[in-house]
């Protein structure tokens, strides 16, 4: 397990070592920066934020909607409606396309898959821990890479239900140490039966040293 545990170390740092998303043409275009702007002058200061914290649902409030939040939202199908009156496309919005917000749900529909996901990868870890035993050279590594995914769909489903600075990093981290826990759970398999394999460990070392190492070229170009 501590070699496990090290390795994952390794993929978890090359994931953090991958060119960060930059925005898109939606939240790019000066209408609606300019729409955000003025909603935020208008409705998010003084007696206006005040009457707005009054009639705000607890559940949104719950959830850390603010009302700058409401203004981005707001601009950003005022920008939609621009963009089909002039027979444009529908842009992205940081990274996304638009969505109908239902509820405290940034997503639904992304959000309810993100969920489905997750109890459909927990009701496979309860039937692998049930059928599997506990000394098969795969148990642990199988069991930890169950975890790391569970997790992966909960913070999913955290981001496509409110979507902050916080929840879209923990997302693609997560997801991200999900594929590079895959590689690994391959280079052990691999190894159980190739001996001669270079193992998980080795592996992680020369992808992170490769991800950190393409990061600096890139910010450097």
């Amino acid at each position: 397990m501590r070699g496990g545990a090290v390795a994952v170390c390794c993929l978890l740092c090359a994931a953090s070592g991958l060119p960060a998303a930059r925005s898109s043409q939606g939240d790019r275009e000066p209408h609606y920066r300019n729409c955000v702007r003025l909603c935020e002058r208008q409705n998010c200061t003084g007696p206006a934020l005040r009457a707005f914290g009054k009639i705000q649902p607890l559940h949104m409030l719950a959830t850390g909607w603010r009302c700058a939040d409401d203004c981005k939202y707001n601009c950003m199908w005022a920008t939609v409606g621009l963009y089909i009156k002039e027979g444009h496309k529908v842009p992205q919005f940081h990274g996304k396309w638009p969505f109908y917000r239902f509820l405290f749900f940034q997503e639904p529909a992304s959000a309810a898959a993100s969920m489905l996901n997750g109890l459909a990868n927990y009701v496979m870890l309860n039937r692998y821990r049930a059928a599997v035993p506990f000394q098969s050279p795969m148990y642990r590594t199988c069991i930890s890479f169950a975890m790391v995914t569970l997790n992966a769909w909960v913070w999913s489903t955290v981001f496509h239900t409110r979507d902050t600075l916080l929840t879209e990093k923990m997302d693609y981290f997560c997801a991200s140490s999900v594929m590079l826990y895959s590689i690994y759970l391959c280079c052990v398999r691999f190894r159980i039966q190739w001996p001669m394999f270079p193992s998980g460990i080795w592996f992680g070392q020369k992808l992170t040293y490769a991800c950190v190492h393409n990061r600096q070229r890139f910010e450097k170009a």
